[in-house]
C-alpha cells in the first residue's frame, strides 16, 4: 500500500463538518549569537453565525449587491450616504466561504443604510429646531413691532398726524418686501433637495420714528433688562434657559450682603451689654460662658491669668464665678441649689382660711385578720373575693358616707410581712389607726410591727377585735397581750378605744363608726381647700391603656383638672381624675383619694405632689430631683475597713433577677423582701425592676446575664412572649407574693453547694501493730466508743494531730472477718493507703451526710 497522499481513496462527497477557524504556521525567531527558535503560530477567524432567516438573504445578496442604477436621481444628502459597492475579496479573504461573504457584504450595507437614515433623521431635526427658533424670532420680532406701534399711536395726538403718518408708512416696505423677495431665492436653492416649510413672515406695524433721548444701548439680539426677570408664555415654553430670573433667595442673599455692607462701612464699636447673672453653688465655664453671652475662650483666658488652668467642661465655685463675672462687667445674683426645691413646711395656711375635712383613717393588722372584709362590711362591697390568695397586696383607698352623711377615708395596708412600707406610709398620711386583731389568733408579728409604726408617726389608734363570733374568740385575752406593748384599753383603765366587731356578721359596725367620728372630733381636723393643692401618692402603676396612674390621696387644697404639678422626679398635667367608684370627677379636695392620669412617669410611692405655676417651674424642680438621685445613686460610700474586707471577698455568688409587677409599691415590697433573704454566700443582684407589662427590652436585659424575668401580676406582651422563647428565658408568673419569696428562695440555695455535716460514730486505740503481707501492716485496736465498720471513713490522730484520712479496708476479730465491732472489744483492722501506724494512735470513724443548702 502506498504512501502517497494521491493514492488514497477519497469519498464522493465531503464529510460533514464545521470550517477550520484556527490557520497554524510557523515562525522562525533570530537571537544573539546565531541562536534561532521555531514558534507555532495560530491564527483564529471569527466564525459568523448568521440569525434564522439570513440564508434566504444571504443567496439573494449577490444581485442585490451588484451595482444597479438607480430610476431617479436621489437628493445630494440621500446620495452622499448610499454605501460603496462592497469590494473585491481580495487574496486574504480566500478563506471565507461563499456564504460568509454574503453576510458580510449584507451585514456593511445594512449598516451603511441605518448610518444614512440616522444622518438624515438628525439633520431633518436640526432644520426643525432652525425653524422653530426662527419663527420665535419672527414673533418676537412682531410683537415688539405692535409694541412699538401702539406707543406711537398714543404718541401721536401731540404731533400733526396728517404730516407724520405719510412718509413713515411708505419706508418699511421695502424692508419688509426684502425678506419677501429672499424666501423665494432660498426656496429655490433647497427645492432640489426637500420641500421647504411652509413660513408665515410677520408684517411689521407703521412706525413713527422720533429722536428719543440718549439711552444705553442694549445688547444683541433685543435683549430688555426692565424684563429679563418676567417670566411671559413664549420663555415658558422656550427650551432655552439662557434668560433665566434670580430666585428669591439669590435676592435675598445680595440684600443681606448689602445690608451688612452698609453697615460695616458705618458701624461704631457696641456698647457693652451688662446682664445678671444667676450663678449657683457649682457651675461650668462652659454653661456660666452662655449665661453671660460671652465666649467661653475668653473666660478660660481670664482663668489662667488668675492662675486657674481649667478647660470648658471644669467646675468651679461660686466665688470664682463672682469673679469672672465682675470681671466682664456683668452682675452676679447667687442663688442655692435648694431654693429650686418647693418646700411646703414653711408655707403655712392662715387659720382663718381652715376649714374642717374628712378624717383619715388607716387598717393596720396581721395578715388573714379580716381587715379588707371589715372594710368590705363598711363599705357595702366584696373586695376580698377578686384578691389572688385571699390576701391584700397594696393599698387601697376609698370613701365611705356614713348614715349621718359623714365621709371618712379609708385606707387598706397590706398585712403580709413583706410590706413593711407600705405600712409604715399608711401609719404617716393618717389621722386615725384601726388596728385590726383577730379573736382567734391574738397578737402576731405584723400587729406588733403595725403598733410601732403608730406609735412612731404619733397618731391615735383605736382597736379593732375582729371575728368575735366564733367560738373560739378571746377578746380579753388581746385586751391582756395589748399590755405587753404598752397599749392600755378603756376597758381596762387607758386612753385606747377598742371595739367588737365581726365582719362576717356585721355585727360592731355602727360602735366603730361612732368612735371614729368621736376621735376625728376631739383632733379637729381641717384644710384650706382655696390654694393649690398638694398630696401624697398612695401608689402608682404603669397601664397598657392609661399610661401612668398614681393615686392621690389631696392633703390641703383642691385639685383640679387642668393643674400643673410635680411629683417625685416626674412633672405632669392632670389630665384626668378617677374616684374610688371608677366617677371621673372634675377636682379633688382635701382627704379624696383619687387616680390622677397625666404623669410623665410612673413616681415612687410615699411621693410628694405639689401644683405649681407653669410647666417651666414644673420641669425645673423635677430636673433639680433627677439631678440629686443620681448623684446619690453615683456617690460612693465612705470607705471603713469592713467594706473593705467585703470587697476582698470574691466567693460571693450573685443571683440575678429582672423584676416587673403590677404598683410600685409592690414592687419595693419584692425587692426588698430578696434583698432580706441574701447570705454572706450569695446575694440577690436586682438589674431591672419597674411597673408594667413584660417588654422587649426586659426580655433582652434578662437574655443577656442569664437571669430570671420575674412577673407579679403582669404578662409579657406577644411580641416579648416570642423573644423570650427564642433566646430561652425563664418568665416567672405570680400573683401572691410570699410563693414568689418562697420559691426564688429554694432557687438561691439550690446555688449553693449542698452542706457536709461529719458524724462521729466511733473511735479506737491502737494497741499493736502487725505486718500484714509484704508492704502493708496491721492495727491491733481496742474499741472505746461507738462502734467500728468495714468501709467507713476514718482519720488517724497522733497527739491529736492528723496523720492520715483512710479507710478501714479489712476488719477481724480473732480469725473471723466481721462487719464491725461495738465498743469495749477487740480487733484488727488493716487502713488504706497508710502504713504509718504507731501504738498509741487514736482512729476515729465518722459519716459524712450531705443535705441541701437552706436559706
Amino acid at each position: 500500500m502506498s504512501d502517497n497522499k494521491e493514492d488514497k481513496p477519497t469519498l464522493g462527497r465531503k464529510p460533514l463538518g464545521l470550517k477550520r477557524t484556527v490557520e497554524s504556521g510557523q515562525v522562525q525567531q533570530s537571537f544573539s549569537h546565531g541562536r534561532k527558535n521555531t514558534v507555532v503560530v495560530e491564527v483564529k477567524r471569527r466564525r459568523v453565525i448568521g440569525k434564522p432567516g439570513e440564508a434566504e438573504t444571504a443567496r439573494a445578496a449577490p444581485e442585490q449587491a451588484a451595482p444597479v442604477a438607480p430610476p431617479a436621481p436621489p437628493p445630494p444628502p440621500v446620495q452622499a450616504a448610499r454605501p460603496a459597492p462592497p469590494p473585491r475579496p481580495s487574496s486574504n479573504d480566500s478563506l471565507m466561504s461563499r456564504q460568509e461573504l454574503q453576510a458580510k457584504l449584507l451585514r456593511e450595507a445594512e449598516e451603511a443604510r441605518m448610518n444614512a437614515l440616522e444622518e438624515a433623521r438628525r439633520r431633518e431635526e436640526a432644520e426643525r429646531l432652525a425653524a422653530s427658533e426662527e419663527e420665535k424670532r419672527r414673533a418676537e420680532e412682531k410683537r415688539r413691532a405692535e409694541e412699538e406701534a401702539e406707543r406711537q399711536s398714543k404718541e401721536a395726538p401731540k404731533q400733526p398726524a396728517e404730516t407724520a403718518a405719510q412718509p413713515e408708512v411708505e419706508a418699511p416696505a421695502p424692508a419688509a418686501a426684502e425678506p419677501a423677495a429672499e424666501a423665494p431665492a432660498d426656496a429655490a436653492s433647497t427645492s432640489e433637495a426637500r420641500p421647504a416649510p411652509r413660513r408665515f413672515t410677520p408684517v411689521a406695524a407703521p412706525v413713527v420714528k422720533r429722536p428719543e433721548p440718549s439711552k444705553p444701548e442694549r445688547k444683541k439680539g433685543g435683549d430688555d433688562r426692565r424684563q429679563a426677570g418676567k417670566l411671559t408664555v413664549n420663555r415658558a415654553l422656550a427650551d432655552d434657559d439662557s434668560a433665566r430670573a434670580r430666585s428669591l433667595a439669590a435676592l435675598r442673599r445680595a440684600r443681606e450682603k448689602e445690608r451688612r455692607s452698609h453697615f460695616s462701612g458705618s458701624s461704631q464699636p457696641r456698647e457693652k451689654q451688662s446682664r445678671d447673672v444667676v450663678v449657683p453653688e457649682a457651675i461650668t465655664v462652659q454653661e456660666l460662658a452662655n449665661r453671660m453671652a460671652e465666649k467661653g475662650a475668653d473666660l478660660v483666658k481670664a482663668l489662667f491669668k488668675m492662675g486657674t488652668p481649667v478647660t470648658m467642661n471644669d467646675v468651679i465655685d461660686q466665688d470664682t464665678a463672682e469673679l469672672l463675672v465682675e470681671e466682664f462687667g456683668h452682675r452676679i445674683q447667687r442663688v442655692s441649689e435648694a431654693d429650686v426645691e418647693i418646700n411646703t413646711a414653711t408655707d403655712v395656711d392662715a387659720p382663718e382660711t381652715l376649714k374642717p375635712r374628712p378624717p383619715v383613717v388607716t387598717i393596720m393588722g396581721h395578715v388573714d385578720h379580716g381587715k379588707t372584709s371589715l372594710l368590705d362590711a363598711l363599705r357595702g362591697t366584696d373586695v376580698v373575693a377578686g384578691e389572688a390568695g385571699g390576701i391584700t397586696q397594696h393599698i387601697g383607698a376609698y370613701q365611705v358616707k356614713t348614715k349621718g352623711g359623714e365621709i371618712i377615708t379609708f385606707l387598706d395596708t397590706p398585712g403580709h410581712e413583706a410590706f413593711t412600707e407600705m405600712r409604715a406610709r399608711g401609719a404617716n398620711v393618717t389621722d386615725i389607726v384601726i388596728l385590726v386583731v383577730a379573736a382567734d389568733d391574738g397578737l402576731m408579728p405584723q400587729t406588733i410591727e403595725a403598733i410601732n409604726h403608730t406609735k412612731a408617726a404619733g397618731v391615735p389608734m383605736i382597736v379593732a377585735i375582729n371575728k368575735i363570733d366564733k367560738p373560739e374568740a378571746n377578746a380579753q385575752r388581746v385586751r391582756e397581750r395589748l399590755l405587753e406593748h404598752e397599749v392600755v384599753v378603756e376597758y381596762m383603765g387607758g386612753d385606747t378605744q377598742d371595739v367588737e366587731v365581726s365582719a362576717l356578721k356585721k355585727t360592731g359596725l355602727d360602735d366603730l363608726i361612732d368612735k371614729i367620728l368621736l376621735q376625728a372630733e376631739l383632733l379637729e381636723l381641717k384644710a384650706n381647700p382655696d390654694r393649690a393643692a398638694e398630696g401624697t401618692v398612695i401608689e402608682a402603676k404603669l397601664d397598657k391603656g392609661r399610661g401612668p396612674v398614681a393615686t392621690i390621696l389631696v392633703g390641703r387644697g383642691t385639685l383640679k383638672v387642668g393643674d400643673i404639678f410635680v411629683v417625685g422626679e416626674h412633672p405632669g398635667k392632670v389630665r384626668a381624675m378617677v374616684n374610688d367608684k371608677g366617677q371621673q370627677i372634675k377636682e379633688a379636695g382635701p382627704s379624696t383619694p383619687v387616680e390622677v392620669l397625666g404623669l410623665a412617669g410612673v413616681p415612687m410611692a410615699g411621693d410628694q405632689l405639689s401644683v405649681v405655676e407653669n410647666e417651666a417651674r414644673a420641669r425645673e424642680v423635677a430636673v433639680y430631683r433627677q439631678e440629686l438621685a443620681t448623684r446619690k445613686r453615683t456617690t460612693s460610700a465612705p470607705t471603713s475597713f469592713e467594706h473593705m474586707f467585703s470587697a476582698l471577698n470574691t466567693q460571693v455568688i450573685e443571683y440575678p433577677v429582672v423584676i416587673k409587677g403590677d404598683v410600685q409599691g409592690t414592687v419595693e415590697a419584692i425587692i426588698g423582701s430578696l434583698t432580706r433573704a441574701s447570705t454572706d454566700e450569695i446575694k440577690v443582684r436586682v438589674l431591672h425592676s419597674g411597673v408594667g407589662a413584660i417588654t422587649e427590652s426586659d426580655v433582652t436585659l434578662a437574655a443577656s446575664s442569664r437571669a430570671p424575668l420575674i412577673g407579679f401580676n403582669v404578662r409579657p406582651n406577644a411580641k416579648a412572649r416570642a423573644l423570650a422563647v427564642r433566646d430561652k428565658v425563664s418568665l416567672r408568673y405570680y400573683d401572691v407574693i410570699y410563693d414568689l419569696i418562697e420559691e426564688v428562695k429554694n432557687e438561691m440555695a439550690g446555688q449553693l453547694a449542698p452542706e457536709r455535716i461529719e458524724t462521729i460514730i466511733g473511735a479506737a486505740q491502737v494497741l499493736q501493730v502487725f505486718p500484714a503481707g509484704k508492704k502493708d501492716k496491721a492495727a491491733g485496736l481496742l474499741v472505746q466508743d461507738g462502734v467500728i465498720r468495714k468501709g467507713v471513713n476514718a482519720r488517724l490522730t497522733r497527739d491529736n494531730v492528723i496523720v492520715s484520712a483512710t479507710t478501714i479496708a479489712s476488719l477481724r476479730r480473732f480469725k473471723d472477718d466481721v462487719s464491725e465491732v461495738r465498743a469495749g472489744m477487740e480487733c484488727g483492722a488493716v487502713l488504706e493507703n497508710t502504713n504509718d501506724i504507731k501504738v498509741g494512735d487514736t482512729l476515729e470513724l465518722f459519716e459524712v451526710e450531705e443535705r441541701a443548702r437552706t436559706l
